[in-house]
């Protein structure tokens, strides 16, 4: 029972996120004239707190109604990766485990992985 209201939780977070993605694009729409969006994609941080399976989840519920309410939604992870201050070797911190794979030096500097960017939306 806890698993599920903590991942009922997450899900609330995400579908507050996903709703305001979808004011920002309406928004958007309406000031440039579109009157339809194919596609929205989506960049996600593989370290942000956006957790990209449940914002896959929410996206229906969030576009119900909307101008994106027909549109698919494409999700691009950007990895998190960092520089070593060490040896100065770029790598991904997660596939690492923190740790530089050069030098297994702990102090690095992150580059990216924590970013939520609407990239680009496709219109018709």
């Amino acid at each position: 029972m806890e698993e599920y209201l903590v991942e009922e939780l997450n899900n609330v977070h995400e579908l507050g996120i996903i709703i305001e993605v979808v004011k920002v694009v309406e928004d958007y729409a309406l000031k440039n004239n579109v009157t339809g969006i194919d596609t929205l994609v989506l960049q996600i941080g593989e370290i942000s707190s956006v957790i990209p399976k449940y914002v896959e989840e929410c996206y229906p519920i969030a576009v119900e109604g909307t101008l994106l309410e027909n549109t698919k939604l494409k999700i691009e992870i950007i990895p998190a990766n960092a520089m070593c201050y060490d040896c100065g070797t770029v790598f991904n911190v997660v596939e690492n485990e923190k740790n530089c794979p050069k030098c297994k030096s702990t102090l690095w500097r992150l580059l990216s992985g924590k970013e939520f960017i609407i990239k680009e939306i496709v219109a018709y």
